[in-house]
């Protein structure tokens, strides 16, 4: 899974890599040269008080180094670049395909996963791809050139590299051993906790009024908790790394002094070549470790890409047409055949086997129990859904071959929970109609009943919508979507459960000041309020997904017993408002 989504997002950025590449083994031999230049200026220098040849040398180092320094930064420049853009690419890639996810795929992956996996799963693959570029390019140049610069300057002492090497990759890899598991535990907790957080927020209107403040509290703390416990025994892992590289570093040290010096002693090595030895090793041991370091790196990262492929993998249940129709010549036309939604794995069907038909200048309002399948019903039309039996038309297509851009353009959708996003409210009414004048979206306001509450705000249009719309009450958000779709004057109206916060006389009134607007329209509602659709052209009661009854509020009541049982049971509370 981490090859296949490195190559593939990485391969914008061949050329960049390359450069990577080429820099950091030229900057890796320079450093590799730079001990046994030292080793020249004291044993050819230093150790004849040739100050001429010190200068000479010094200088060849001092170029060495420059051109060491002027890799280094080239590469991190390239190795940055290339990883930033990767980590933008792949989750520009990620929203685009998150955006093509039908209500169920959303559901399956839950959207605090689905934040996570775009922002903390991608940045883990993002930094292996910058370390890598700056580090693991690195660590094999040095590791193997080390070596044999070592072996260069003396053959007597390799036996210690072999030995510190072993010792070096035998401690580290039991650390990495029992860090990967941890890594996974990890991602999985970071989940939780962004679950339960991002619930808590959502509903703290909620938890205040039950007085769950203790109960919340105490949730939070559990999922944090386990985040904390399972990133402490990854830490102390990490933290035992590093002194354990060091441990066997110094110990390396020592041992290459105390045998080098008896070397030196019996004439077989010179101080310059001991030093330049010491060098080396000190240089193999931490290219060893900045390999073993990423080792560290690319357990989590291939979880992190895992859940990122699982993601980018997901077809949606909603799929374009090979061959979309473009051009239709019926307008305003619903028609479902016998269609059927079931979820997958359930046993029985949401809707089942309904047919009916909806027709321009024509009300349909849908009622039943909570749980009949209404929203599931009317979700059929725009796609949100695509239902597993039956047919769906749309001005006489299918709407499973119908271009979604063609078939969006003719639907105004307020769904039943009016969400607005941040912007002002000119911004949220037109993303109905992009290009909508200040007029018509006055217009729109003053259909939906929202003019007077606009007109009273600092700013009025350009008044501030926070995240949701949680700065306005449940009616107004309502009625800014109901304006919302208002604006974009479809040809088909589809209102789910959208006058459920309003008053009865809001609601009369919005529902009067509509009916020229939508006169030419097809207009079909989900309600759960009897007085707000006795009027339509023809009601659909639905009863655990099927169609028991159709027609008109005086009909349905001599011939619909689940209909008459709705009206029954909200008849006490009409006359209390009359």
């Amino acid at each position: 899974m981490l090859i296949s989504l490195l190559r593939t997002y990485l391969q914008p950025y061949k050329r960049a890599l390359a450069a990577v590449v080429a820099l950091q083994f030229l900057g890796t031999i320079a450093a590799l040269y730079l001990p046994t230049l030292n080793a020249d200026i004291i044993d050819n220098g230093v150790a004849r008080a040739d100050t001429t040849y010190i200068l000479q040398v010094g200088a060849v180092m001092l170029g060495v180094t420059l051109v060491q320094v002027a890799c280094s930064i080239g590469a991190v420049w390239f190795g940055a670049r290339s990883a930033m853009g990767f980590g933008r690419d792949t989750r520009a890639a990620i929203f685009h395909h998150v955006g093509t996810f039908s209500a169920r795929e959303v559901t399956r992956f839950g959207a605090p996963s689905l934040i996570t996996r775009t922002t903390n799963d991608v940045q883990q693959v993002q930094m292996l791809v910058l370390l890598t570029a700056t580090m693991m390019v690195t660590a094999p140049i040095m590791a193997i050139g080390g070596i044999i610069m070592a072996l260069q300057q003396d053959v007597g002492l390799a036996w210690i590299i072999v030995v510190s090497v072993i010792a070096l990759v035998i401690a580290v890899g039991l650390i990495v051993s029992r860090m990967i598991p941890q890594f996974r535990r990890m991602q999985t907790r970071i989940d939780t906790v962004n679950r339960v957080l991002r619930e808590q927020i959502t509903g703290i209107r909620v938890v205040r009024a039950f007085v769950r403040e203790p109960v919340e509290r105490d949730r939070f703390g559990a999922a944090n908790d386990d985040l904390t416990t399972v990133s402490l025994r990854v830490g102390r892992l990490m933290a035992l790394m590093f002194p354990t590289v060091m441990l066997v570093m110094n110990v390396s040290s020592v041992g290459v002094l105390w045998f080098g010096g008896q070397r030196i002693a019996e004439g077989d090595m010179q101080v310059g070549a001991l030093t330049a030895f010491l060098a080396y090793l000190v240089q193999i041991l931490g290219a060893i470790m900045m390999a073993t370091f990423m080792l560290v790196l690319v357990p989590r990262a291939a979880v992190s890409a895992e859940r990122i492929t699982e993601v980018l993998e997901a077809e949606s249940t909603v799929v374009s047409p090979a061959n979309p129709v473009a051009t239709v010549v019926e307008r305003g036309h619903v028609e479902l055949r016998r269609a059927t939604f079931r979820y997958p794995g359930a046993e029985d069907p949401v809707v089942c086997d309904v047919s009916f038909t909806a027709t321009a200048g024509q009300s349909t309002a849908i009622i039943g129990s909570t749980g009949s399948g209404k929203t599931t019903l009317l979700s059929l039309i725009p796609r949100l859904f695509d239902a597993t039996g039956g047919a769906v038309l749309v001005d006489g297509v299918d709407v499973r071959e119908l271009d979604p851009e063609v078939l969006h353009s003719r639907i105004g959708l307020v769904p039943q929970k009016a969400y607005l996003f941040t912007g002002t409210v000119a911004d949220n009414l037109r993303y109905g109609k992009r290009d909508a004048t200040e007029e018509e979206v006055w217009e729109a306001l003053r259909v939906a009943q929202a003019e007077d509450f606009v007109r009273a705000l600092p700013d009025g249009l350009g008044s501030e919508v926070s995240q949701g719309g949680t700065n306005f009450s449940g009616g107004q958000r309502q009625r800014l979507a109901i304006a919302r779709a208002v604006i974009r004057r479809p040809e088909i109206y589809l209102f789910d459960d959208s006058f459920s916060a309003l008053d009865l006389a809001t609601d009369a009134r919005l529902r009067a000041a509509l009916r020229p607007i939508t006169r030419e329209s097809t207009v079909i509602t989900v309600a759960q309020r009897v007085s707000s659709i006795v009027d339509a052209d023809q009601i659909l009661v639905l009863d655990h997904g099927e169609l028991v009854g159709v027609g008109r509020h005086e009909d349905l009541l001599e011939s619909c017993p689940t209909y008459v049982e709705i009206v029954e049971s909200q008849r006490p509370a009409e006359e209390v408002a009359a």
